[in-house]
């Protein structure tokens, strides 16, 4: 079976995918609490002939699904977590909540699992044809954006089964992923407090939110004193209660620090930990620190990201039609602040590639990015995390971004949500599906490519993976 056979195949099962997708989409399940969604992939893979081990790696909503014996064995990364406040109906151009205050697919977890599986599928039937040595893995990785498993899966040693690891992420360009992120850590500051009348008898009370914005201030002072590449962010997760006449006697802080590599987002931390203990000794409190989870920055790898833009180019990017146009011209309108970037990730790393962006993307004017993105390898560092960099230190890992959403659609967005439900993101889903399962197959004919990834990989990681995760830490959903 060739790759033209191969994409007939998932052609044949567009409406298997999409399904889950949309179903996935409704479920709408935050990070570490989706039931509902790992148990239709679970039943999903079954019937589709894999052999599927669930819970996972110690984890209630992973699992996997495995097809095929022996080498080479190449890892499909899925996702399909939610976020808070983005419950959004589909297809609409304007602001439109399913759920009073509920959740949404805002970063496109849906499509991501639902074109992984796509791929997955698409590799098992040219191995099934092919009748050869040759493993796929379909990894179901709960908790992206909330929990990182990936990172507590890596931490365990579990991608080192792999020869090769694919990924692709919902976005608003069709590109081949490269470059370099920030690690990430997340932890939870807990103040314990002395409740009081805060008029009759302030001298008794100990406020707990008193420490909360004492770290906070503390935090903002540091910030001139940290390297510009590192970014920290805090959310009051308890206030301490509603009644300003009591003295607060429990406050929460949940903070995310971020480097570029993480030894030094532990580094970091440290910092962040001392101006919280700092702020319990100022406030006569008690401080109890949670770890939440922990990412590590992605590891480019330029063989696998040829082989992947070749593919993508074979393939073809997503074709909309005249309607889908409209929608998504009318969801560029509803951004309460507009972007004039061009897209791309890698767009301004210099001016040939800037100017070939603009004569694509009629600088910028597209309410679709119906385009592949000119390919360029780079070590630019992007400001976010992910924890698909903590396989990257395991084993030579590539992916792709392709067009669910409209132009310069803002990350996290009710926009994202309304895209993802609608046929844009069933067509950027399946295209992405096929570029993976093309890789995969051309990977399995050249076991020279595979071996010239490997031995980038131990050139790129000879310092060693670094596992923000602590060894006793377990995952599970921020209370």
């Amino acid at each position: 079976m060739d790759t033209k056979q191969v994409i007939n195949e998932i052609d044949k099962m567009s409406a298997t995918f999409t399904k889950v997708s949309d179903e996935i989409w409704k479920y709408a399940e935050l990070s570490v609490k989706e039931f509902k969604s790992a148990g239709l992939y679970v039943d999903v893979l079954k019937e589709l002939g894999f052999e599927v081990e669930a819970p996972f790696a110690g984890i209630k909503t992973a699992f996997k699904g495995v097809y095929g014996s022996g080498k080479p064995v190449i890892g499909i990364l899925a996702e399909y977590d939610a976020l808070s406040g983005l419950s959004q109906k589909a297809g609409v151009a304007k602001r439109s909540e399913i759920v009073k205050g509920g959740s949404g697919h805002g970063c496109g977890h849906n499509m991501l699992g639902a074109g992984s599986l796509a791929a997955a599928y698409g590799i098992k039937k040219y191995l099934e044809d092919k009748k050869g040595k040759g493993t796929v893995i379909f990894y179901g990785c709960p908790g992206e954006e909330g929990g990182a498993a990936k990172a507590f899966m890596a931490r365990d040693g579990v991608f080192s089964e792999l020869d090769i690891a694919l990924t692709w992420h919902p976005s608003d360009s069709n590109e081949v992923v490269t470059g370099t992120c920030n690690s990430c850590i997340q932890t939870e500051y807990r103040f314990k407090g002395i409740a009081s009348h805060a008029a009759g008898a302030p001298e008794s009370g100990r406020s707990a939110l008193d420490a909360v914005q004492l770290m906070n201030l503390g935090v903002e002072f540091m910030r001139e004193h940290m390297p510009d590449s590192a970014r920290i962010h805090y959310a009051i997760t308890d206030g301490g209660g509603a009644s300003p006449n009591v003295v607060q006697p429990h406050a929460r802080v949940l903070y995310m620090v971020r480097s570029k590599l993480a030894k030094d987002a532990l580094a970091l931390q440290e910092r962040v930990d001392n101006i919280a203990k700092g702020a319990a000794l100022m406030t006569g409190t008690k401080l109890t620190k949670v770890f939440i989870d922990g990412c590590s920055n992605t590891v480019p790898n330029k063989v696998l990201e040829e082989v992947l833009y070749k593919n993508f180019e074979k393939i073809g990017v997503p074709k909309h039609t005249k309607e889908e146009k409209e929608f998504a011209a009318k969801i560029c309108k509803s951004y309460e602040i507009v972007s004039d970037r061009l897209p791309g990730s890698c767009t301004y790393e210099s001016e040939e590639q800037m100017k070939k962006v603009e004569e694509l993307s009629k600088n910028g004017s597209l309410p679709l990015n119906d385009f592949l993105m000119p390919y360029m390898h780079s070590n630019k560092q992007s400001m976010g995390s992910t924890d698909v960099g903590d396989v990257s230190w395991l084993v030579p890992t590539a992916q792709i971004h392709a067009v669910t959403f409209a132009s310069n659609s803002p990350g996290h967005s009710w926009q994202n949500v309304s895209c993802g439900g609608s046929s844009i993101g069933h067509k950027g889903l399946l295209a992405a599906g096929k570029v993976l399962a093309s890789t995969a197959i051309e990977l399995y004919e050249n076991p020279d490519i595979i071996k010239k990834a490997k031995a980038e990989f131990e050139k790129k990681t000879e310092g060693g993976y670094f596992c923000p995760v602590p060894k006793k830490a377990v995952l599970k959903a921020v209370e």
